[in-house]
């Protein structure tokens, strides 16, 4: 669900763009995912084809572009990329907000965007 919600407010943003004026036939979106987003790319794509079908975006590409997480600890002051969770029932290993050097809490900079990047259009 998460990603269906996410997939619809892009591809209304995206309609208001191709609606112009000029109107626009969209190609291709670019879209940058952070990595603590939580958003699956391959089941946000699927959603994005999904509920385009039979609206000016039918057609298009969703590209998406991954974002990695990037942590700062007010305690040690490491900044760089987060402690990662190995052990997850997961396929992939989860960015936690531990700091790797001193294993106090940090803070997210990086890696919890969802930002359309560029979207590719040719004029009808």
């Amino acid at each position: 669900m998460h990603d269906l919600s996410i997939a619809s407010s892009i591809v209304e943003s995206v309609l208001t763009f191709a609606e112009g004026p000029p109107p626009r036939k969209i190609v291709k979106v670019l879209l940058q995912i952070g990595e603590l987003t939580c958003v699956e790319p391959e089941q946000l794509a699927f959603c994005y084809t999904a509920i385009t079908r039979e609206t000016a975006l039918e057609g298009s590409t969703l590209e998406i572009e991954p974002v990695k997480a990037e942590v700062v600890c007010r305690h040690c002051g490491y900044e760089g990329r987060p402690r990662y969770w190995d052990d997850a029932l997961a396929d992939t290993c989860i960015a936690t907000l531990q700091c790797p050097r001193c294993d106090k809490a940090t803070e997210a900079v990086g890696g919890h965007e969802c930002t359309i990047r560029t979207i590719r259009y040719v004029e009808p």
